[in-house]
């Protein structure tokens, strides 16, 4: 009698997510990939199936930073992969530590023209910090095992793992479809391949169900030197006008994010924050948001704790020659990205900055009138804003959104932003509440990131209120995920800046070369896609309409229905000259 269950190697891969702390396993559907999607579920993972590979990614990335338990993507061989390339590079070059699941062909039927098959390894290896084949089951556990404490040792990033469907699926069932491949065998050369192939599925089953999965391996973080730490605390407690830059990279244990804040507010540095870190000090007067450029070039010390000199800090540029640099980093290369510092720590960045704090003496108004200095140039550049904020455009003035939407995010909130120039601004005005409540894509700049990135912020904090920032460019990418919410039952609230263009570059080229091409959108109607697709849409026009607009779509997310709001906004320099490249 057949087995109506018959075991499969997804339970070994289900069973090694499980141990890892992975609650959510994200991906869509394919024939490759089946035996993990249904075994995950039987081990209790939560399912997310998302309508575009690099949605699933994404989501994964986000999980990875918010809970520090790298995220899990499985996809389908072929164009499966090849749908979620861009989001593993984003992830990359995050350093977000990522699993990718990679579905493929059978062992044997690698190179011959089987349906989907193409040099996955050749793809994968690039963008990832260790890509693996498998060819066996026995070598599931421990290679999943291998790749989770890689993802997150030293500077962290996705692994890649290939696993071949004859693989996953029951032994019964690829002996059968072997043998039915072989012919009857009555021919010598018949019963020869029917012999090899038997041979070789033997090999692919013997001692699979052996190893089990175990305990997390152990993760090897980098610390600074005892003598590193000592100079550092001297180099700070010498300075006249220090300056913090936190980075991402800083907040990759998530678990301590709150104690990181802690020894930021005990250092009394003033700080500035960027990706990840954004919100982590909240709304505290440590943090200064205005000015950054004009800050580093006056100080005489900035530490750069997570965060390279890239063309975020014009390749190091910005940073006074008479500064003493420091660099806190994972990554020896970041260290010495276009200009070498002073003092080099290649150590986690977050918990130097703790281990810094501990016994700091410093008195508490030691930088007190640099910090003044500061937060007055802060706060000049607030009213600028503000007075931005009334000049008349067509439609919505965008500051003017902004600010209305600062004020209607709740205490308990994830922002994220996916777009170019409405995203842009809107950073320069809302600010998030809490450690771990602001989501981008990162130095890649990727757009499509945001439903995946609100996808998985809802599912870590469903309590919280998640505002997905879309420019009318960014949100065509990923508007199709409404149905994911909506199946999902993930109120996410979605608010679209748009302008009918892609501002960010029509700004410049039209300056310069005098023509908009390839930059002018229409003012789609984004809201009734959102509804088409099983969430509810707004539309909203009027500058005084929209904190009554902004409120409705709360309490849509309140009774549980993911929300669309789609504001159309005009055009404004508040961003002139802001193009990077």
């Amino acid at each position: 009698m057949t087995n109506p269950n018959p075991p499969h190697a997804g339970t070994l891969i289900a069973e090694v997510l499980r141990k890892q702390g992975v609650e959510f396993l994200f991906t869509l559907c394919g024939g490759h990939i089946s035996p993990i999607l249904v075994a995950g579920e039987a081990q209790g993972l939560r399912i997310i199936d998302t309508r575009h590979e690099a949605t699933a990614v994404f989501a994964a990335d986000a999980v990875a930073r918010l809970t520090g338990v790298p995220g899990v993507a499985a996809v389908t061989a072929g164009p499966g992969l090849t749908n979620a390339v861009t989001a593993v590079k984003n992830a990359q070059m995050a350093q977000s530590p990522l699993i990718i699941l990679g579905g493929a062909t059978a062992t044997l039927l690698k190179g011959r023209g089987s349906l989907q098959d193409i040099d996955q390894m050749a793809l994968m290896k690039p963008h990832v910090k260790w890509a693996t084949s498998l060819r066996r089951v026995s070598q599931i556990v421990p290679s999943l095992e291998k790749a989770f404490a890689l993802a997150q040792a030293g500077l962290p990033g996705p692994v890649f793992l290939e696993l071949p469907l004859d693989l996953l699926y029951p032994e019964e069932m690829v002996r059968r479809l072997y043998a039915e491949g072989s012919g009857r065998g009555r021919s010598l050369p018949g019963k020869l391949l029917h012999w090899y192939l038997n041979r070789h599925v033997n090999r692919l089953f013997q001692g699979g169900w052996e190893r089990r999965a175990g305990p997390p391996l152990p993760v090897n973080i980098p610390t600074p030197r005892p003598t590193q730490l000592g100079r550092l605390r001297e180099t700070v407690a010498g300075a006249q006008r220090p300056v913090l830059v936190i980075g991402s990279q800083a907040m990759l244990a998530p678990a301590r994010a709150e104690e990181l804040q802690q020894a930021v507010q005990r250092l009394g540095i003033p700080t500035y924050l960027s990706g990840m870190a954004r919100g982590l000090l909240g709304l505290h007067p440590l943090h200064m948001r205005h000015k950054r450029t004009q800050a580093l070039r006056e100080a005489d010390l900035v530490i750069l704790a997570g965060v390279p000199c890239d063309f975020r800090l014009g390749y190091g540029r910005t940073i006074s020659s008479q500064a003493t640099y420091v660099a806190i980093n994972r990554s020896r290369e970041a260290l010495t990205k276009n200009r070498r510092p002073d003092l080099g720590l290649l150590a986690d960045p977050g918990q130097t900055l703790q281990t810094l704090a501990q016994d700091w003496t410093a008195p508490a108004d030691q930088w007190q009138t640099w910090r003044q200095t500061l937060a007055e140039r802060n706060a000049a550049r607030d009213e600028e804003i503000a007075a931005q904020a009334s000049a008349p455009t067509d439609y919505i003035n965008p500051i003017h959104l902004c600010r209305q939407l600062e004020a209607a995010i709740g205490p308990d909130s994830v922002i994220i932003g996916d777009g170019g120039d409405f995203v842009a601004t809107a950073s320069y005005i809302v600010r998030p509440r809490r450690p771990l409540s602001w989501l981008d894509p990162g130095p890649f700049g990727t757009l499509g990131a945001g439903a995946g990135f609100a996808l998985a912020a809802k599912l870590v904090r469903p309590q919280a209120e998640v505002w997905l920032l879309y420019g009318d460019g960014s949100v065509g990418y990923s508007l199709a995920e409404f149905d994911t919410f909506s199946r999902h039952k993930l109120p996410v609230m979605a608010v679209v800046g748009s302008d009918a263009s892609w501002a960010q570059i029509a700004r410049e080229q039209v300056e310069t070369f005098g023509t908009g091409v390839g930059t002018e959108l229409v003012r789609s109607p984004y809201h009734l896609a959102a509804q088409g697709y099983g969430g509810q849409g707004l539309l909203v026009s009027d500058g005084e309409l929209v904190a009554e607009s902004l409120q409705q779509a709360k309490q849509i997310a309140a009774q549980g229905s993911p929300v669309l709001l789609n504001a159309w906004i005009g055009r404004t320099d508040f961003r002139k000259g802001s193009i990077s490249i």
